[in-house]
């Protein structure tokens, strides 16, 4: 069966048995009536999934695959704030009069910075540290900048990458600040996981752990009965990832990757978004 439903299965139970209610707390999300989204949370939960043995994708549900993979290009090879660069809606309620989420996620990527070989932004400099210095200790990219917090529509959630290579390999680490666990936590993982495989793919490196650190894992009192249903549907074993082998990270797009042999449950819950 699959790694991820595990991992998620074992996830939402803890945080059903062992989490606390900030139900008696003046808490910040909002429903789209205006009613506030409590919810029950677990600090410090980590996750380990090694890519190359499964690609990490539940089929305990029909999970979404190639939009979490167009926001992931969104901000990582076009490293944008426009929503209008973007092929879903899931930014919508953050956008402003712009059609931007201000600077926050691929604005801040984007921003070129000055090193000692020179001027980049965070995703040339992964690219140049991966190719000339694989053995660096210093490949980190992060978008949680405090002086642009205040234009930023929404604090980044996954917030810094850091990577590593050992003995052709490569690993690395997502933090994650807040976590939605029925809307959006096999979203980043699918959308990390493939990015992963793109900065290993054009830099010859074979892939490997993808470790996912969420500090505050949640899940949203109006989500309580889907996901407790979800977690009991069918699993079935994880596909392949089959994808097209480019020598440029920016020539990537969604129609550069498939899943090969993806069955899943069927069951497809519609989560309300808290904003």
């Amino acid at each position: 069966m699959s790694r991820a439903d595990k991992i998620y299965i074992d996830n939402i139970n803890n945080i059903l048995v062992n989490g606390c209610w900030d139900t008696d707390m003046d808490v910040r999300p909002r429903w789209a009536d205006g009613s506030v989204a409590h919810s029950v949370k677990l600090f410090g939960i980590v996750n380990r999934y090694d890519l190359s043995e499964e690609f990490p994708i539940l089929t305990i549900r029909r999970a979404p695959f190639k939009l979490p993979i167009d926001e992931m290009l969104w901000i990582w090879s076009k490293k944008s704030n426009d929503i209008k660069q973007l092929g879903s809606s899931v930014w919508n309620q953050w956008k402003d009069d712009n059609d931007t989420i201000g600077k926050a996620y691929g604005y801040q990527l984007g921003i070129k910075h000055d090193y000692p070989e020179g001027a980049f932004d965070q995703v040339d400099r992964l690219l140049y540290e991966l190719k000339n210095n694989p053995y660096s200790r210093r490949m980190i990219a992060n978008m949680f900048v405090h002086s642009d917090l205040n234009q930023m529509n929404l604090y980044p959630c996954a917030y810094s990458l850091t990577l590593n290579v050992s003995n052709g390999t490569l690993n690395g680490i997502l933090n994650q600040r807040s976590q939605d666990m029925a809307v959006a936590n096999n979203w980043n993982v699918v959308q990390y996981s493939v990015l992963m495989y793109m900065f290993a793919a054009v830099n010859g490196y074979r892939v490997g752990q993808l470790i996912h650190v969420i500090a505050d894992a949640h899940i949203y009192d109006r989500h309580l009965e889907q996901i407790k249903r979800l977690i009991t549907q069918p699993q079935f074993n994880a596909p392949t990832l089959l994808m097209d082998k480019l020598d440029n990270f920016y020539d990537y797009s969604t129609d550069n990757f498939r899943l090969n042999g993806y069955i899943n449950s069927g069951f497809s819950p519609k989560f309300e978004v808290a904003i």
